[in-house]
């Protein structure tokens, strides 16, 4: 784990820029919000998010996350069928800022292309260079 100012940034690991996060689990997706991301929103009073066995197209919402300071899509960084999803998030969203990294996650997904979606995330090392530009802006 590296903090970037104060932006926690976890190894093992890939990163959207549209501020998700990818863990790979026995060919699986895990996938949340980053760090930054809940930080930004504030307080999360309010997550909607799909069903299981529904499809997530790379680069379109599939949900959305609603803080006491707007209402963010969830777009998805790879492509897939939705196998799981953290009901524990629908009913307690503040779990996304207690541990965005940890009980936070959002859904789990069967990949369809994953090789190829891995290609386009940022890895650890990538992240940490853009949460430093990022840190510079704010």
């Amino acid at each position: 784990m590296v903090k970037v100012d104060d932006y926690e940034v976890p190894e093992g690991l890939y990163y959207s820029k549209e501020w998700t996060w990818v863990k790979i689990e026995n060919g699986k997706a895990r996938i949340g919000i980053t760090d930054y991301a809940q930080k930004q929103l504030r307080e999360v009073v309010f997550a909607e998010l799909p069903e299981v066995g529904d499809e997530i197209v790379k680069g379109e919402p599939f949900g959305t996350v609603e803080s006491v300071k707007s209402v963010s899509d969830l777009v998805a960084p790879i492509n897939g069928k939705i196998e799981e999803v953290n009901e524990e998030v629908v009913d307690n969203p503040q779990i996304i800022n207690e541990d965005p990294y940890g009980e936070g996650w959002l859904i789990l997904v069967s990949p369809s292309n994953l090789d190829e979606d891995l290609k386009t995330l940022m890895s650890f090392e990538e992240s940490v260079e853009w949460h430093k530009e990022l840190a510079k802006e704010s």
